[in-house]
């Protein structure tokens, strides 16, 4: 099978394609030729040394990659069978090897795609939706009645993030740049904020929960706008001691998450899919030789929604 390997950490130009033998399952595994494969963030921290990489390069070849959609071709699971479409978070956050057109995964860290929606919108809702989903109701727990501020909201995470909040009930406040607004609005935003043009501190206030996904000071300005009793959760950094030190003494909950593969919460994604309650916005395409270029995009910082890679 084709799969591309990380030599070593760098720049795009490490990532390269290679030969290797189809991968054997082990029990309570599945064989998946993949279709679809979504690029997130960590993938490209991840290849530049940084993420994961640490952890992944013990046990080379190192092979990216954690977000696929594709069909199942052997199974060792009674939860799937041969010729199952199937979506899902491999291994994250250990070793998915995802770049590759077959896959071995665990099945528990499944579920049956949606008939109605392509493996590229498949392959999207798996680690940004997943985090979305453990961030506002495995942790969180967000309510109707709740205020909510959701950070970099036409993005990968957010712009599932917006959707689930929706769903629920809670008032959404997005922030975006001003060319993405209608975006945010479209997915259900009750309200934008322009961050290029104003403070989101001095346009929005009485927020109940934060999900960020910048870090640095946004982490900080955000303990301004939420509520006594509130809650922030970032995601790519982390809280230091001295910023939850802040939440605290402001009687605010700050914590950091990590999103972990889980089947059980794959099939709430699932079941929102393919209901149309939730939709992946795929902003663009690559096929797989162009596999680093989707890392280049990802870089950017600029992209709505997701960006995929089809094999």
């Amino acid at each position: 099978m084709k799969a591309i390997i990380l030599t070593e950490a760098g720049g795009i130009e490490k990532l390269v394609i290679n030969t290797l033998p189809v991968p054997v399952i082990t029990e309570n595994e599945v064989l998946i030729q993949v279709k679809a494969i979504s690029i997130n963030p960590v993938d490209a921290k991840t290849r530049s040394g940084k993420g994961l990489y640490g952890r992944l390069k013990e046990n080379p070849p190192v092979i990216l990659g954690w977000d696929i959609s594709g069909i199942v071709t052997e199974s060792n699971s009674p939860l799937f069978k041969t010729g199952d479409e199937v979506f899902g978070m491999v291994n994250f956050p250990g070793h998915g090897r995802a770049y590759a057109e077959y896959v071995a995964a665990p099945a528990a860290h499944l579920a049956l795609k949606p008939a109605n929606i392509s493996h590229e919108e498949a392959a999207a809702a798996t680690l940004a939706a997943l985090t979305a989903w453990q961030a506002l109701v495995s942790h969180a727990k967000i309510k109707a009645t709740d205020k909510i501020l959701i950070h970099a909201a036409a993005g990968g995470v957010g712009h599932y993030a917006v959707q689930i909040a929706k769903h629920i009930g809670a008032y959404v406040v997005g922030t975006s740049s001003a060319k993405n607004k209608d975006f945010v609005m479209k997915l259900g935003a009750d309200e934008h904020i322009d961050y290029t043009s104003q403070r989101f501190e001095e346009a929005t206030s009485a927020i109940d929960f934060t999900l960020d996904t910048i870090g640095g000071d946004n982490i900080d300005r955000s303990l301004e706008v939420i509520k006594t009793g509130g809650t922030i959760i970032s995601i790519p950094s982390g809280l230091n001691e001295e910023v939850t030190s802040k939440a605290s003494a402001k009687g605010i909950n700050g914590y950091f998450i990590l999103v972990e593969s889980n089947g059980d919460d794959m099939k709430q994604i699932a079941a929102l899919l393919e209901k149309g309650i939730i939709k992946s916005h795929v902003s663009i395409t690559y096929p797989f030789e162009q596999l680093p270029e989707a890392h280049s995009a990802i870089e950017s910082g600029r992209t709505a929604g997701k960006i995929v890679v089809t094999v």
